[in-house]
């Protein structure tokens, strides 16, 4: 069931219409000319808008220009009893969804709009995932070490500048890399990840480039590579100072020209992808025993953001515990748990040595063991695992 505004100066199309639609079970207003249109459209919600084009003191593309402007995700239909393409190919180019010519086909009228519909909800849906992981990625924290970071990840987003994250597991480099792609101009393609620890030596080069049918025992077919499913999009390349020699020496070479070669072929492919990469290890130490390249380190390097640990921001404790309480308790269906004063100060006296990730895993065990309210006891009690 949508909610259907129709304008239309003419009142038996409106009233057949109304009549039509709400036997579809649809929620119908009518609107007898377009300022009367607009002003029913800016005070309701409605999910598609059958708009006639022929009116009187205001034409229907004027008013489809003002409804697209402010909700262009709106589908708006045009009807007109006046149609040739030069009038449909207009209305398309200023926004339509559709535009069907009098006298209407009522099956084609039911089945654009059960159409527009279901662009509508996916609409709906895509926002409201949208919002959902950018809350799962949000940056919590007001320190000035972790302000220093969103400062760096506003300067540098919007350009492509390769990027080098560093900092020790669990501070939050994939946050880091995740923020820096949804401010881009890259933010609608892909954010491709690669654990480069994850994936055995052998077989880096072809995750990374592809491989042909038949270039290795197990390629029993063609396969792109993580570059070209990033391409238009961001590649981020985690714990990188794990990458092969062999590896790093054709990611370099990637960077260099902009092309790629699936293993089993000499055919290069452009790809157009930012690299941001992340490592926990001392890449300067790597490069002086030999373990990674120092070309690539400079191609790489363009941008150095260094991730604090949760140590050097013990600050934001309270502000952290209250996002993951919040969270946890949400996920696990039970009520808010309130913290203590003394809790707090508990969590801030610990070596929190695994950082984020380890001062999350903490917050849920406290939820789940304790009562309806955190205390200092409780964190001394449960903030390390049992026997240690």
């Amino acid at each position: 069931m949508s909610k259907i505004l129709i304008i239309d100066d003419e009142r038996p199309i409106r009233n057949t219409l109304k009549e039509i639609l709400e036997y579809e079970n649809h929620k119908v207003d009518t609107a007898i000319d377009g300022f009367q249109g607009i002003e029913l459209f800016n005070k309701k919600k409605y999910d598609i808008v059958l708009c006639d084009i022929k009116m009187p003191k205001m034409d229907g593309i004027e008013v489809l220009e003002e409804l697209f402007f402010s909700s262009p995700d709106i589908p708006v239909v045009m009807i007109s009893g006046h149609g040739n393409v030069d009038t449909a190919v207009e209305a398309i180019k200023k926004g339509a969804y559709d535009f069907i010519e009098k006298p209407l086909d009522l099956n084609r009228l039911l089945i654009t709009i059960r159409n527009a519909t279901e662009k509508s909800d996916l609409i709906v849906e895509t926002k409201a995932l949208k919002r959902k992981v950018s809350k799962t990625y949000d940056m919590i924290g007001n320190s000035p070490a972790i302000n220093h970071i969103k400062e760096m990840i506003d300067r540098v987003a919007h350009t492509d500048a390769r990027v080098l994250i560093t900092g020790q597991n669990g501070t939050g480099k994939e946050l880091v890399a995740r923020w820096l792609h949804e401010k881009s101009n890259r933010s609608k393609k892909t954010f491709i990840e690669v654990n480069c620890a994850a994936i055995p030596s052998e077989l880096i080069e072809s995750e990374l480039f592809g491989h042909e049918k038949g270039a290795f025992t197990s390629a029993h077919k063609q396969r792109k590579g993580k570059f070209e499913q990033a391409n238009g999009g961001t590649l981020f390349l985690d714990e990188i100072g794990d990458m092969s020699l062999s590896a790093q020496a054709k990611v370099l070479r990637a960077l260099q020209e902009n092309k790629i070669a699936r293993v089993g072929s000499d055919k290069e492919i452009k790809v157009d992808v930012r690299v941001i990469a992340a490592t926990n290890k001392n890449i300067p130490k790597e490069i002086a025993e030999s373990n990674f390249r120092e070309d690539l380190y400079h191609r790489l390097s363009v941008i150095l953001i260094d991730v604090p640990s949760l140590n050097e921001r013990k600050d934001d404790i309270p502000i952290l515990t209250n996002h993951f309480i919040n969270q946890i308790c949400k996920e696990h269906g039970v009520h808010k748990k309130n913290v203590t004063e003394g809790a707090i100060k508990e969590l801030k006296k610990i070596n929190w040595t695994g950082n984020i990730r380890e001062f999350r895993n903490v917050i849920e065990r406290l939820i789940i063991l304790c009562d309806k309210t955190i205390n200092a006891d409780d964190v001394l009690l449960y903030a390390k695992p049992i026997g240690k």
